[in-house]
């Protein structure tokens, strides 16, 4: 698929599953519930050990049922061992230049992390794919709303921080989507479920 048609994949659902776990066979875990929740979209951060394994391992068992990209990539070389795992998308808290270069190159978008407009701005003059604000508990939705009445051709998406309550918020103030982590596996399996299944709906039918 071209960059553009992965970026659509990624955005489909308004959210996307963060994984950053203490370990391979938790963090394997946690994306198989998810997955099996109904979620289509997620990242497993590099801070994870082994989680360039946990990323070929997903992406070879889901194929194109799900789309499995690699988070918290800092660098070049970050980069390519993460394209090279066969991530789908890379996601950064950081803008580097080097990771969209290296993401670009192999044809995986790349939604670099920004915090001001002027990070945006820059971010979108480099060719990111989309814009990860983070950490999003240090903004507001209606700060989202704001940059976006100046910017309105800004990407944004929000992650780190975001309850199920609030990402309907974040969605109707412009996000494009929302990355969310620990609060959506709390719980037992039919809990996770039901709030996965739940949320899905709510965003699906946010203005």
């Amino acid at each position: 698929m071209y960059r553009w048609e992965i970026t659509r994949s990624v955005l489909a659902q308004r959210v996307l599953a963060t994984i950053r776990s203490q370990s391979y066979d938790q963090a394997a875990a946690t994306a198989e519930l998810l997955l099996a929740a109904g979620l289509t979209t997620l990242e497993i951060s590099l801070s994870t050990p082994f989680a360039l394994e946990v990323v070929t391992t997903l992406v070879g068992e889901v194929g194109d049922d799900a789309v499995v990209g690699a988070g918290t990539v800092l660098d070049g070389p970050s980069a390519r061992m993460a394209v090279d795992a066969g991530a789908r998308f890379l996601l950064s808290p950081t803008l580097d230049e080097e990771v969209l270069r290296v993401g670009h190159r192999h044809g995986v978008p790349v939604f670099p992390g920004v915090a001001t407009p002027t990070e945006a701005v820059r971010a979108m003059e480099l060719g990111a794919d989309a814009l990860t604000l983070y950490p999003a508990s240090a903004f507001t939705p209606g700060w989202l709303a704001d940059v976006r009445t100046v910017l309105p051709q800004a990407p944004l998406l929000p992650v780190g921080g975001i309850t199920v309550a609030e990402a309907p918020d974040w969605i109707a103030a412009g996000a494009v989507a929302v990355g969310m982590g620990p609060v959506l596996t709390a719980g037992d399996r039919e809990t996770v479920m039901k709030r996965v299944t739940e949320l899905l709906d709510r965003l699906a039918t946010t203005p």
